[in-house]
């Protein structure tokens, strides 16, 4: 089976079993019986898919140099750092100290829950699995900070990384509000006053695409089309989804387009392969990306078609390369966070 990420060009998607978000593809991961499972995402999205299926299956990848900029911002020595100092500089204890992490804390508690978003490496899941905590997707991650937010109690925080701007669009859109949130840099010094203050505390991480729509695209959108609709990845920053008509994940964008009415100008803030798919697929619609000049995800870029052919044909032969295993540890610790990920309804 060949699994296909949205922001991947055309010529990989036409060859591709199923599409999807990093979301929907881990479900079809978890949901196959295929032998060979053919990841064209990044790395991340391999090592997941890895961890979700039976040891008999093999998870490959055209090209295991694509991985993710965002990912890479958070790694496993900072983060323990990071854990461990909140941890000593407030009155929170670790979820794995409970009996049973998966049950909402006790009256008063007070716990430091982890969640990692999907773009993150298989030893951070292991780590938010071993502490008690949960991956999440922008597919779910409001159901999921839910779910945090009642393991960690009443006076209990939530860690969230690596995408800072993800997390804050999240919360604030549960009704919390700039003085709930703060925001952890390894570079920096810590500021203890708003970081005991807060009841998020977000990773300093990004994504360099997302970052890049702003609200001068979308005005300048809306005067020249002043019926336009806009929708934003809610990894862009607070005042691009703020400015948008609606924010969702990959999948939320399509199902918009698909049913925004007949003559639709829509504005979109997210790679552009996906967006110019789209206006495709959607022929009495306009759909146009808000960055004119953006350019597409370059570690997505890297699994070229060429690349898959070649991997296709290398199976076919009987040799496997490019195989993503994760350490047996590491994967049963993982599995525990993105299990619970998966129970929570996109």
């Amino acid at each position: 089976m060949i699994l296909g990420h949205h922001y991947q060009r055309d010529s990989i998607i036409e060859h591709a079993d199923e599409t999807g978000d990093s979301f929907l593809l881990a479900r079809k991961a978890a949901d196959s019986e295929a032998e060979y499972i053919v990841f064209c995402g990044v790395h991340f999205m391999a090592e997941s898919a890895d961890i979700l299926t039976d040891a008999n299956q093999v998870i490959v990848m055209p090209n295991i140099r694509a991985g993710c900029s965002m990912a890479d911002m958070a790694d496993l020595p900072d983060v323990e750092a990071c854990w461990n100092e909140l941890l000593a500089n407030s009155n929170l204890s670790d979820p794995a100290t409970r009996e049973d992490a998966e049950l909402p804390a006790e009256s008063g508690a007070s716990y430091l829950v982890p969640v990692t978003y999907m773009n993150s490496s298989a030893d951070l899941k292991a780590f938010v699995g071993h502490h008690g905590g949960i991956v999440c997707t922008s597919s779910n991650a409001e159901g999921v900070l839910e779910w945090a937010l009642e393991r960690a109690g009443d006076n209990g925080k939530v860690l969230f990384f690596p995408d800072q701007h993800l997390g804050r669009n999240t919360a604030l859109a549960m009704g919390y509000n700039d003085d709930d949130l703060a925001v952890w840099n390894p570079m920096m010094e810590a500021d203890w006053k708003a970081l005991n203050a807060a009841k998020f505390v977000l990773w300093h991480g990004y994504c360099s695409v997302h970052l890049r729509f702003t609200v001068e695209q979308i005005n300048d959108l809306r005067q020249a089309h002043p019926d336009a609709l806009v929708i934003a990845h809610p990894e862009c920053d607070r005042t691009v989804v703020d400015a948008a008509d609606a924010s969702g994940s990959t999948e939320m964008i399509r199902r918009y387009v698909d049913s925004a009415p007949s003559g639709s100008v829509i504005g979109v803030g997210t790679e552009i392969h996906l967006v110019k798919r789209l206006d495709a697929q959607y022929p009495d619609k306009r759909v146009v990306c808000l960055d004119p000049g953006v350019c597409p995800c370059s570690t997505m870029y890297m699994i070229h078609p060429a690349f898959l052919a070649e991997l296709l044909e290398r199976l076919a032969e009987g040799e496997v390369v490019n195989r993503i295993v994760v350490p047996s540890q590491m994967a049963d610790d993982a599995i525990l966070a993105l299990d619970r990920m998966l129970s929570i309804v996109a």
